[in-house]
């Protein structure tokens, strides 16, 4: 079974982000979307932008890989709710919706502390590029383990941005219903083309667990829902999908071949607005650089930007 990431068909996304996406080789396999969306929304330079983007290897595809696999809340699964105004007896309540969206974002919030953090190791106390830390010459293992200082922050930037960018896959909040009655099969569509507060992610890194939560729990409209995919929820249990508003069926927008993909212009809304966000994430661990580390902030983001920075960033 196909993992519920953002594949989107390449000829629909090639016209969707046009020149912006960068002169790749379209792909049509898991990853590809991702890559695309990634590319258009960084302005790096081409070793180091493939070392986030490529659909293969790359650290925005590392929560396809492994374990990470199966794991919905790094996806943004299984967060799907219908209010009783559409019919009754949904076998999920909002707050258990609500749940599996926090551990969404709860995921990428931690991502982007523990990337904050590792591009100290960037640079040296004078500010100046540690030259083994940047180095891109040998591929990025994206495991976990202790790596140069690039790829730590890498994988952690590339995991927290996987889910945020799967969350307009898999849910309603940029899509619109289909022409039929609303209910368990065909949910609303919110249709929404603001970025959501909820994935405020570095604000809510500067707050404590309950503040944020409550925060996002807040911004949480009654009516968001991501689909259902039997993979494993917060609780580590496997979700059962049953009488529930479904990825494969019901909402995704992970390939073109999907019903709620073909609706209006769901699809395009999807693409457009994982790459806006992914431009706001970036922008926002850049303002955090300059904040917590001062003028070496700016030498860090340019060791993160540029493929010899040891010579280019000074």
């Amino acid at each position: 079974m196909p993992r519920p990431g953002l594949r989107f068909a390449a000829a629909a996304l090639s016209l969707a982000l046009g020149a912006a996406a960068g002169n790749g080789t379209a792909h049509a396999f898991s990853g590809g979307n991702h890559e695309r969306i990634t590319r258009a929304a960084l302005p790096w330079e081409s070793r180091s932008l493939t070392a986030m983007a490529d659909a293969d290897s790359g650290a925005i595809v590392a929560n396809d890989k492994g374990s990470y696999f199966d794991q919905g809340f790094l996806h943004c699964d299984n967060a799907d709710y219908l209010d009783s105004r559409y019919g009754p007896n949904y076998p999920r309540t909002r707050e258990q919706a609500n749940t599996e969206l926090i551990a969404c974002i709860r995921g990428s919030v931690t991502r982007f502390k523990q990337a904050v953090a590792a591009a100290d190791g960037l640079v040296d106390a004078d500010g100046k590029v540690k030259p083994r830390e940047v180095d891109l010459n040998t591929p990025c293992a994206w495991n976990e383990q202790p790596d140069r200082a690039k790829c730590t922050v890498y994988e952690n930037l590339g995991r927290g941005w996987h889910a945020i960018e799967d969350f307009y896959s898999h849910s309603n909040w940029a899509d619109q219903a289909g022409p039929y009655p609303i209910g368990v099969h065909n949910p609303p569509g919110l249709k929404k083309e603001t970025l959501p507060e909820f994935f405020s992610v570095r604000r809510y890194s500067a707050m404590s667990e309950r503040e944020w939560t409550q925060d996002a729990t807040s911004h949480i409209p009654l009516d968001l829902s991501t689909g259902c995919y039997p993979d494993l929820e917060s609780t580590h249990k496997r979700a059962d999908c049953t009488g529930r508003t479904t990825h494969d069926n019901d909402l995704s927008k992970d390939t073109m071949g999907y019903n709620r993909s073909r609706i209006d212009s769901n699809f395009d809304r999807a693409v457009q607005g994982a790459t806006n966000d992914v431009k706001r994430q970036w922008q926002d661990f850049q303002d955090e650089l300059r904040q917590r580390y001062g003028s070496r902030g700016d030498t860090m983001i340019c060791a993160l930007t540029h493929d010899d920075p040891a010579h280019t960033c000074s």
